[in-house]
């Protein structure tokens, strides 16, 4: 499994109380991609999303099926976990 960050640029417009939690985490177990952590930008304007997923394109599929945008999907190399750099 890669680690990918995603931007979505639709943050500004994000109602978290009208998502469809379930719906999406559904099809995140049907593709095997699993949401890992998300940040807002200062601006509120962006979102960015770090995931673990087989490959960016289950990234994107996953995005699509959802109807979320993946606007930038960034593989990175490393991952440190807060409790871990205490």
């Amino acid at each position: 499994m890669g680690l990918y960050l995603i931007e979505r640029h639709f943050a500004e417009q994000l109602d978290p109380d009208e998502l469809d939690v379930e719906g999406i985490a559904l099809v995140n177990d049907e593709i095997g991609v699993r949401w890992v952590y998300s940040f807002l930008s200062a601006d509120r304007k962006k979102s960015y999303c770090l995931y673990e997923a087989p490959s960016a394109a289950a990234i994107r599929e996953a995005a699509a099926r959802s109807g979320i945008p993946a606007d930038v999907v960034v593989p990175v190399e490393q991952y440190v976990p807060p409790d871990v750099a205490r």
